[in-house]
């Protein structure tokens, strides 16, 4: 089930969480005031005023507001950034435009936006960073290379990121094949194997779940695919 993206400012109390959820569309949360953790699909970061969070298509996330009450400015992303985590230098100027006129805060956040490499704080964000470089990454030789059962392993992440590793690694996987379904010509059988599914077949079920639309429905329409699961 996706959460429909609401633009605008939000505040969120401290000592609350929002449980895993995913969201169809792409856009971007600006910390106006707080801060919290996010752990998801591009990895766990914990941000503080001023940062820029990324999120793409089909990103599943949880949050937790710990320490501080937050504001946070939500808005949809009209082009595509080539990183998770950034900062934009005056979060002041952002917020009192988005006072007087949401929609161009778009473009000032564009014209501010700088990439914050995020610090990896444990073995759950190495694995992590693992799986996204990697979505065939044998577990069971990360957990022996680390020193980890594969009990640890699972139970470790799930407190972390609210699902297995093996899940996060195959959403990985679908979300590298979506990209590449909906941006190139590349045929789909080579795209699976790329990936390193089985077969198509084996895609085919993975996009499905990931999106709720099969490939050769992104192939033949996907504007109009994206707008049906966006609303």
């Amino acid at each position: 089930m996706y959460v429909e993206i609401r633009p605008g400012c939000e505040t969120w109390r401290a000592r609350t969480s929002v449980p895993r959820h995913c969201h169809a569309g792409a856009y971007a949360d600006v910390v106006l005031s707080g801060g919290f953790e996010e752990s998801g699909s591009s990895g766990r970061f914990r941000v503080r005023a001023g940062d820029v969070l990324i999120h793409d298509r089909f990103h599943a996330h949880l949050n937790r507001f710990e320490r501080h009450d937050t504001r946070i400015l939500s808005f949809i992303l009209p082009l595509a950034v080539a990183f998770p985590l950034g900062r934009v230098a005056d979060v002041d100027a952002i917020a009192r435009l988005s006072e007087r006129d949401a929609p161009a805060v778009a473009e000032l956040v564009g014209e501010q936006l700088a990439e914050r490499p995020a610090p990896e704080e444990d073995w759950p964000d190495l694995l992590a960073k693992a799986m996204l470089a990697d979505p065939s990454l044998r577990l069971d030789r990360w957990a022996d290379a680390h020193g980890l059962s594969a009990e640890t392993l699972s139970r470790g992440f799930g407190r972390v990121f609210a699902t297995t590793p093996a899940a996060f690694r195959a959403e990985v996987r679908a979300r590298k094949a979506f990209v590449r379904i909906t941006e190139t010509a590349a045929p789909l059988a080579e795209i699976a194997a790329e990936a390193g599914f089985a077969d198509q077949a084996h895609m085919t079920r993975s996009i499905r779940a990931l999106t709720g639309v099969p490939p050769r429905l992104w192939r033949s329409n996907p504007f109009k695919t994206e707008i049906a699961r966006t609303g």
